[in-house]
């Protein structure tokens, strides 16, 4: 396909504003019936601020909105503790959940989504197919599966200090001391405590990172692991209390790793567009939400 001479596309992990917006805002942000709106108001102010933002390529082509189911099937096969330790989604949330497609939708932001299959796997795969289409892709998420996705046009997009900053290779490698392909050997290992996966006994970042840089995949790690079966350290990092516990663990941490590697599938390359301000306040007045849409309509003069 050819190269796309655009901005980037930012590709945003839907779910996951809404939780942060729900719980960081006050639930007396409500619409003019008194139902909570403070997770729809958080998730449009956020990816606001990242459309209006100075970034450093040109401005965004568009902005796709993920969505998901809260955990797939097969996740839960492998491993019956997934998400197990999350509660139930409050009803104020769900109630919001359920109208924030048509919000997202009505600003010109594309909507892609998933029943089976996580935000994280639709994100994933529309960074690839961007990259495929030669266009980059900024990826706005707090979750640590999305680092497998960074590549030389593929970035994790942080806010700091209201500034925009990329977490592309270089900066998977500052922090986790391996790259973006041994992410979810890394995760296996280290375990993610969000997710509900506790990673191999007595393996830290640190030691997850040395033991995969010393032997470059986790199947090398546990062929390592197994060599040391007779007490003996299979290299500096591999102690024989970690051994031990890798070679115990062994079919766990292969799960733990299918779970941590996010899945490709078949989606619609978003097209360019540009945010549609009268769109967006038509539908916040619409949902009760009068302050929201006079702030779109500001825009459209501004």
């Amino acid at each position: 396909m050819p190269a796309s001479n655009s901005g980037p596309l930012l590709i945003a992990d839907v779910p996951w504003l809404l939780y942060r917006s729900f719980f960081a805002l006050p639930r007396s942000i409500t619409d003019l019936q008194g139902r909570p709106v403070n997770a729809l108001l958080g998730t449009v102010n956020t990816l606001l601020s990242f459309t209006d933002a100075r970034l450093p390529a040109r401005p965004p082509r568009g902005v796709a909105a993920c969505m998901g189911a809260e955990q797939a099937d097969y996740r839960v096969r492998l491993y019956p503790g997934y998400h197990a330790h999350r509660d139930q989604m409050p009803p104020e949330l769900a109630e919001q959940w359920t109208k924030a497609p048509s919000l997202l939708e009505s600003m010109g932001w594309t909507v892609s989504a998933s029943e089976e299959l996580e935000a994280d796997d639709v994100m994933f795969s529309l960074a690839r197919l961007e990259e495929r289409c030669g266009g980059r892709a900024l990826l706005i998420t707090a979750d640590r599966d999305l680092y497998g996705a960074v590549s030389e046009r593929v970035a994790i997009l942080e806010m700091r200090d209201g500034e925009p900053a990329e977490i592309g290779p270089a900066q998977v490698r500052e922090r986790y001391g391996i790259g973006p392909e041994l992410v979810s050997d890394f995760i296996a290992l280290r375990g993610d405590p969000s997710d509900g996966l506790p990673g191999a006994p007595g393996v830290g970042a640190k030691t997850a990172a040395a033991l995969l840089t010393a032997h470059g995949s986790l199947e090398a790690v546990l062929l390592a692991a197994r060599a040391g079966g007779d007490g003996q350290a299979a290299c500096a990092q591999m102690r024989p209390r970690i051994a031990a516990a890798l070679r115990a663990n062994e079919q766990l941490l292969r799960a733990f790793k299918e779970i941590a590697t996010l899945q490709a599938i078949e989606l619609e390359r978003p097209l360019d567009r540009a945010t549609d301000y009268a769109g967006g306040a038509r539908r916040a007045r619409e949902l009760g939400m009068p302050r929201l849409a006079e702030r779109l309509e500001k825009r459209l003069t501004a």
